[in-house]
Order: structure tokens, then sequence, then C-alpha cells
């Protein structure tokens, strides 16, 4: 009998990707399909499209489903044994929204193994490009919901985060106001990574707590709907959201099409899919007091909560691992961009003599401070280069050295002391 594995996968914005493990964690296969490179018909920039307006972002549905489909044919041909999977999950892109069209339920349950999957659901979906999230096209929606609920702060009491364009329930609200018809002919809506996991359970999967608390609708303390969230985005919401569950529940086993097409075990379990930073928190084996950092076009700072304070600023998650913990999460859109150009402007483009220069002034930098933002920051809402002496006096330049040091700390000190203000303690 073949040794037991455990499927991962990962529906993100460019790409979906499946890791396989063995019960000692080792990965023994991985595969991606590319969105632009492998599904051309489908025409996308990034696995998305830039509609007219510059603000509305979309990816079609089939093309999710269609990546599917491909790659469990790669790995078919590859010889892969579907029948030693136990169990299988993943993550997907968060924010992004699928809206099911009546009578969907019953196509996705009775797919036919003779079709591609793509085949069968192509009339399943009443909106066929899903709302990422990119997409800024919200603005009147989060005003609406911030006003309907008593204000931004309230909001983030409730929800864990004020409104925010790409959030879900914003997303749903547009929909409602824009296309009142085609709200009323869907029956469910689910988010990506609901979706995903709906597609191998053969059934409508419940959108888990943590990914649900990127919507601005989840109340985060007691992890059931907002009514007042709810109300202000669309009427009879909270019966097409379905009722939310934990992120590590076992959803049920893997739904007969899979086993007749692949050969899948009909015992092979389907756990709750979650959000891709979510999975972030959970694969890194974070726990109590962690932190963590991702260092890229955008930063990214999340960590493991204990008694979180919504903000204006950040994101409160349920945690993935812990129902009775959380996450924070914070986005600093000037990351690795801005330390390029400072590496470019004071270290001719080395990274060599970047680092070379950091180790050549002291800590603390003898009191010398900055803040770089090029582009208008997320936290804070902030611009410009912005340089202070050890007197705490503005100035206009700093020697090459003290510049680098003075943008690496000055970075890092933010990402804390944001952190601390969602209610992150720094241990001693």
């Amino acid at each position: 009998m073949a040794a037991p594995c455990y499927l991962g996968w990962d529906f993100s914005t460019q790409q979906l990707k499946v890791i396989a493990i063995d019960e000692q964690l080792r990965v023994i296969y991985e595969d991606n399909v590319h969105f632009d490179k492998d599904l051309p018909e489908f025409k996308t920039q990034g696995g998305v499209y830039i509609h007219g307006d510059r603000l509305t972002v979309t990816s079609p549905v089939l093309m999710w489903v269609k990546a599917l489909d491909m790659i469990l044919e790669k790995m078919k041909s590859s010889g892969f044994n579907f029948s030693q999977v136990r169990a299988l999950s993943g993550a997907g892109q968060q924010h992004g929204s699928v809206y099911w069209k009546k009578g969907s339920i019953q196509i996705l349950k009775n797919a036919s193994s003779e079709l591609p999957l793509h085949q069968s659901l192509k009339a399943c979906f009443s909106v066929s490009n899903s709302p990422i999230w990119m997409d800024s096209s919200t603005a009147s929606q989060c005003s609406a919901l911030e006003k309907a609920v008593g204000g931004a702060q309230h909001l983030a009491s409730i929800t864990g985060s004020r409104a925010y364009e790409r959030f879900t329930g914003n997303q749903i609200a547009k929909i409602y106001s824009q296309n009142p018809e085609v709200y009323m002919q869907t029956e469910r809506i689910s988010l990506v990574s609901s979706f995903a996991a709906s597609l191998f359970l053969g059934a409508y999967a419940p959108i888990d707590y943590s990914d649900g608390s990127g919507m601005n609708l989840l109340q985060i303390w007691e992890k059931v709907w907002s009514v007042s969230c709810l109300d202000a985005c669309a009427p009879g919401l909270e019966e097409k959201l379905g009722c939310p569950v934990p992120s590590h529940s076992v959803l049920g086993p893997i739904s007969p099409y899979y086993s007749q097409r692949y050969g899948f075990s009909p015992d092979c379990k389907i756990v709750a899919f979650t959000g891709d930073n979510p999975a972030s928190l959970a694969g890194m084996r974070l726990q109590e007091g962690d932190i963590a950092i991702s260092l890229g076009t955008s930063d990214t700072l999340f960590l493991w909560i204990q008694e979180p304070t919504p903000a204006l600023e950040g994101h409160i998650l349920c945690n993935p691992v812990d129902s009775q913990t959380y996450m924070a999460l914070l986005c600093f859109k000037n990351g690795s961009l801005m330390r390029e150009r400072i590496r470019d402007d004071c270290a001719s483009g080395s990274w060599d003599e970047f680092s070379k220069a950091l180790s050549s002034t002291v800590a603390g930098n003898n009191g010398n401070l900055g803040f770089y933002f090029d582009v208008m920051e997320i936290t804070p809402e902030a611009v410009g280069i912005h340089r202070f002496n050890r007197d705490n006096q503005k100035v206009s330049d700093f020697p090459k050295e003290v510049e680098i040091r003075a943008l690496i700390e000055g970075q890092f000190m933010a990402k804390r002391i944001h952190a601390e203000k969602l209610g992150y303690k720094v241990s001693k």
C-alpha cells in the first residue's frame, strides 16, 4: 500500500500551485499552472483584468477551474498516485469573491467524471469575472458601510478593520447596487478559498473564520456575521454566505468526481481552505509572541496575538490555528522599491556596498532618524522623505551611510510601533 500523503493548493493571483508532502513533511511532488502563460485564451495580464477605469480589477472564474483541470491532468500523466492522498487543503488570494448562480449546487454535486470540470461548471456563475484584492472601485460603498455602523473605528471594533475597498462586503454591495438582478440570481457567495474547497467537496464549502474576517462582515469576537454590516451591504446576504466555520474544520470527503476521474480514495478528507495570509501564519508555525515579516514590493507583517486592539490602521483576523486567538496583519507599501532606490542613490546599486555602509554605523544611528515614503503609505498615511537629527530637528539630507541606517531602522521601528498599537507585546 502506498505511503500516505497530503495535498496543499494555492489559488493565488498569477498561478495555481500544488504541493504534496508525506507524513514527515517532506515534499514529494510540486507543480503549477501559470495563468497568463498556460491559459492564454483568457488574455489576462498578471492573472487579472484591469478595467478601463483603472480601479476595477477582476479575474475570470472559469480560468481558475480550468487551471485545476490542467494541473490534475499533469499530475495524472506524471504517474502521481492519487489514491495515497489522505487529505487536502489550501489557500486562496484574500478578498476575492465568487458568485454561484441559482441551481449550481446540483451541477457541482453531479458533475460528470467524463468531462473536465470547467465544462460542467461553465454556466454556474452569475458574475463571470470575480472582483479580487487589487480592486479599488468601492469607495462609495466603504463610506456607506462605515456610516451605517457608526464610523470607521466602530466598524474596526466589530470586524477587525475599517472599511477597505478590496474587502468583500463592499464588493458585494457594489454588485447589488449596480446589478440587483445578478445579485438576486446568486444563491451562494464564496471567497476564493471557499470556492476552491467547494470544487473538491462537490458542495458549497463554508467560509472559514480567518479568511472571513477579511470581509468587513464577520464579528471577529463572536465568530458570526454582523447583522448591521450585512444589512448595510445587501438584502438576504446571510443566507448567501452560509455559516462560517473554524479554519481547521474537516468539511467532508472528496467529491466522487475525483475518485472516478483521477483515482482519489473516497475517504480523502477536505479540510477548510483559508486566505493566503492566514495560511502563511499557519505554514510558518507561528506561536503566541512570534512575529513574521515579509520583505517584498510591499512589506507585510503578521503576528499571533492574544488580546488585539483593532485600529484604523492594519487588520485583525481570526487566528487560523487557534480560534480563540487572533492574528494581526499590517501592510507597508514602501518596501523593497524604497530600499532599492536608497541602495542606488547611496551604494552605487550594490547590496554589498549597502551592507558595508550599514555595518559601519552604530545601532541607533547616533540619534539620526528617517521615514521614507516614495508613494503614499498605508500605515501611516504619509508621503515624502522626513529626516531628523539627534536634536529632533528636521534636516534635508544625511551622509550616505547614515541615510542607509536611517532607512532600515526607520522601517523596522515603524513596524514595531504599529504592531504595538494593535496589541502586540514585545517580549523582554
